[in-house]
């Protein structure tokens, strides 16, 4: 049979369309959605923080929250460019952003080590813990690095970015609702990863459902992101409940 005949039967693949006349208000909705998050589970701590007079942060704890802000504005400003259509902006802006988030790759571990040690032999030491916090900026920062390096290609250069940020915003969603879901469903494994995950997680499947919906297909940026995010949270959540785990976390901290 020739190659015609094989061409006029085999069915073609439809290519993933770079824009959808709905995604100017999916992707900044889910912006929002990460700055309620963000603001429900941080503010909440910091007021609980102020009224039981505990121990000032540390001055890179200081640091760490105004890097980590400071993404979530150029985030947003971003998508608003691009809704404005002010292209040349957003990719001025975006190297900046680039800067920003190399910075924040070497602060999240910093950080976890400073706050760990200082909180060691406290109530509430829990040197296992940094294993999500390493995993998360682990899940950031390469998607943010593939996002850089894929930022001529628009489909999957703001897949990978919405990614990178839903990777670390379960810090947030954890401090508002992992406590709720700790009483309702108990100890071990999985409701410790719902504890942690969920919301996140409930959030990027959404963003794979959007795309389906639109595009009646996954974008290739997608899937492997999501699946990488996915195989660290399970990671993180093993070592983090792993005996063997804690005289490693040890040492990491500087004990």
């Amino acid at each position: 049979m020739s190659e015609a005949a094989l061409g006029a039967v085999r069915p073609q693949k439809t290519p993933f369309s770079p824009n959808h006349k709905w995604d100017r208000d999916f992707f900044i909705t889910y912006v929002v959605l990460i700055w309620i998050g963000i603001l429900m589970g941080f503010g909440s701590d910091m007021i609980r923080h102020v009224q039981t007079h505990e121990r000032a942060y540390p001055l890179i704890v200081h640091f760490h929250a105004a890097a980590f802000v400071g993404w979530m504005v150029v985030l947003t400003t971003q998508v608003l460019l691009i809704r404005t259509r002010r292209h040349d902006i957003h990719r001025m802006l975006g190297l900046a952003a680039m800067g920003l988030a190399a910075a924040m790759v070497v602060l999240g571990p910093l950080t976890a080590i400073v706050t760990q040690r200082l909180d060691f032999g406290t109530p509430n030491s829990d040197p296992s813990f940094v294993a999500i916090q390493f995993g998360g900026i682990i899940a950031f920062g390469t998607l943010a690095g593939a996002a850089f390096l894929l930022r001529k290609n628009s489909p999957a250069h703001k897949r990978l970015i919405l990614l990178a940020t839903l990777a670390i915003s379960d810090a947030g969603f954890a401090r508002w609702l992992g406590g709720d879901f700790h009483a309702l469903l108990g100890n071990g494994f999985w409701p410790s990863y719902a504890g942690l995950y969920l919301p996140t997680d409930i959030l990027i499947l959404g963003f794979g459902a959007y795309d389906w919906i639109t595009r009646r297909r996954l974008h290739p940026a997608y899937m492997i992101g999501a699946t990488w995010i996915f195989a660290l949270e399970l990671t993180e959540n093993f070592l983090d409940l792993s005996p063997a785990w804690k005289p490693i976390a040890l040492k990491l901290i500087g004990h």
